[in-house]
């Protein structure tokens, strides 16, 4: 009869456990992956397929007991690692919608807003554009397998032990918000520098010509230039996306 000790199942068990739940965390919070259009069961699946395909590239953790406190602690470390790694992706796309509130807003076209049931909140249509390019970059440049990486990295900058609060500091998390401000800034610069131009030869034409009906022009026109702007800009998008991407992976990989 073969028989198996609780120093055997924990020998077992704890190294598949551990990124199990950092990268089922990461699951719950990253864009694409935490989407609806996914099963629960899926996400288990391969959360638990990736940690056990992983174990070769992780470095040797020490030995917690399950029974103990301090495995409570190991549980919410692993939690709150995989959450600050999928909230970081999900900054890096707020950045694409914010550049669309922000071209949005010069074109006029902020009033067609609509519920998003995704965030439980309304949306314009650019910023809903903007966050689907944000979408297709993360696919067809291999975010997802960034992002992966970034768990397994992530090992080795934040060890499995108690420490939630000190990987926390490590991370600075907060350092973030302006560069992420000002890239959003940047990725909607080239379209605004347009409107602008358009507003102010509207502003011309209407001290030239003042019995024209300036607001019946000047919609079809920022309309049209915003339109342009933005089809002329999106083959540009890549790079901001990756240089994004590896900002934010650079937190969690130590470099």
């Amino acid at each position: 009869m073969i028989t198996l000790t609780e120093a055997q199942l924990m020998a077992w068990l704890t190294p598949i456990l551990w990124p199990f739940l950092r990268v089922l965390a990461v699951f719950t919070a990253a864009p694409i992956f935490s989407s609806r259009a996914i099963p629960v069961r899926a996400r288990i699946a391969l959360a638990l397929l990736i940690a056990f395909a992983a174990q070769p590239s992780l470095p040797s953790q020490l030995p917690i007991n399950l029974n103990g406190p301090e495995a409570l602690g190991a549980v919410v470390q692993q939690v709150g690692i995989g959450l600050a790694i999928g909230f970081v992706v999900r900054l890096v796309f707020a950045v694409f919608e914010l550049a669309g509130e922000v071209v949005g807003f010069q074109m006029g076209l902020n009033f067609a807003s609509f519920f998003d049931p995704t965030f439980n909140a309304q949306t314009s249509a650019t910023a809903r554009f903007y966050g689907y390019m944000a979408s297709l970059l993360f696919i067809v440049l291999n975010g997802h397998l960034m992002v992966l990486m970034a768990v397994i990295r992530s090992f080795e900058v934040f060890p499995v032990n108690q420490n939630f609060l000190e990987a926390l500091s490590l991370m600075k998390l907060y350092s973030l918000g302006g560069e992420l401000f000002a890239s959003g800034f940047w990725i909607a610069l080239p379209v605004v520098g347009m409107l602008m131009f358009a507003n102010l030869a509207l502003g011309i034409v209407s001290r030239v010509a003042p019995q024209m009906n300036i607001y019946a022009v000047g919609f079809p026109i920022t309309l049209t230039v915003g339109l342009v702007g933005m089809a002329a800009t999106l083959p540009m998008l890549d790079q901001p996306f990756v240089a994004l991407m590896e900002r934010a992976i650079d937190i969690f990989t130590g470099r």
